[in-house]
């Protein structure tokens, strides 16, 4: 390679790296500006890679031994939903995804990662066995949001949703949630109480999509990119509101370049973290994740009229 290449090369890894320190998060209420927007939509795309590693990729190099559990023991099984349980640097865990697919078959056969009723029922009878055993859990939040469909609602989509929600937080075993994609609205939420809760890198976690955002917002779905930076989705600034505890480190220009170091950098992160959680009492462990959720959002009571 010539000279004049090297330093074109430099040049431009100078430049990407200016434009990356350009990036801050803002302030609620701000118009975002063309580097946060920029910012904010590029993770929207990286974290849809149609090559980035999904939940099934990081179990088979994170954890040993991976057991899956299928059914609901009500209706069937969700293969959007995937889930069992494993070793983690060998402590016995669950661990609970979202999968989507690969190609065209894989992503009819996941349902394009979007779970139904029986998923979530799914997920939280592994759950209900991890309590019971004293495993901690681990859930991989990674969909677009909960399949909204006509059977999905007659078998109760809402409730299954509603209960996870609820039972999450009553159990008193460490859970460790982790967005390693697009954590879409009550679809990721529903599995996503815990007591702590990282994103990775170029990963987004939002209650709605850009584009449905933007044609209610502005009526119209192309300004999807402006609707990313006003919803504030990228990892950076949910740490920023204080709404993740860390950002899980991303290799080169993303986890789909490098996947065994995408889950090295996870594997660490929730081999310390359990570490930490592990001298947490099941009332304390309870207590902490109530506390940690109920900061988020503002909220006021008016005072009783007479």
């Amino acid at each position: 390679m010539s000279d004049e290449s090297n330093e074109r090369i430099a040049a431009l890894e100078k430049e990407l790296a200016k434009l990356r320190s350009q990036v801050d998060t803002g302030a609620a209420g701000e118009e975002p500006t063309e580097v946060q927007a920029n910012s904010a939509w590029l993770a929207v795309r990286l974290a849809r890679h149609p090559k980035r590693p999904h939940a099934l990729d990081y179990i088979e190099r994170v954890f040993t031994g991976f057991q899956e559990i299928h059914g609901d023991r009500a209706f069937g099984d969700d293969p959007a939903i995937v889930g069992g349980f494993a070793r983690l640097d060998g402590r016995a865990v669950a661990v609970i995804g979202q999968q989507k697919g690969r190609d065209t078959k894989q992503n009819v056969f996941r349902n394009f990662g979007m779970p139904k009723p029986e998923g979530y029922r799914k997920a939280l009878r592994i759950m209900r066995m991890a309590v019971k055993f004293n495993r901690p859990i681990i859930t991989l939040l990674d969909t677009p949001g909960a399949y909204p469909g006509i059977d999905a609602e007659e078998r109760g989509q809402a409730e299954a949703i509603a209960i996870s929600l609820r039972e999450m937080a009553r159990f008193g075993v460490p859970i460790i949630a982790v967005v390693i994609g697009e954590g879409g609205s009550g679809g990721a939420l529903a599995l996503g109480v815990g007591n702590q809760v990282f994103m990775l890198k170029n990963s987004v976690y939002s209650v709605i999509s850009p584009e449905s955002c933007a044609a209610i917002i502005y009526r119209d779905a192309s300004k999807a990119e402006q609707a990313a930076a006003a919803l504030k989705l990228d990892a950076p600034a949910l740490l920023h509101f204080g709404l993740i505890d860390r950002i899980i480190e991303e290799p080169g220009e993303g986890a789909h370049t490098d996947y065994d170091q995408a889950a090295a950098y996870m594997k660490a992160t929730l081999i310390s973290s359990l570490a930490g959680l592990s001298s947490l009492g099941p009332q304390q462990l309870i207590d902490q994740r109530y506390e940690k959720f109920r900061r988020m959002g503002n909220f006021f009571e008016e005072a009783a009229t007479v």
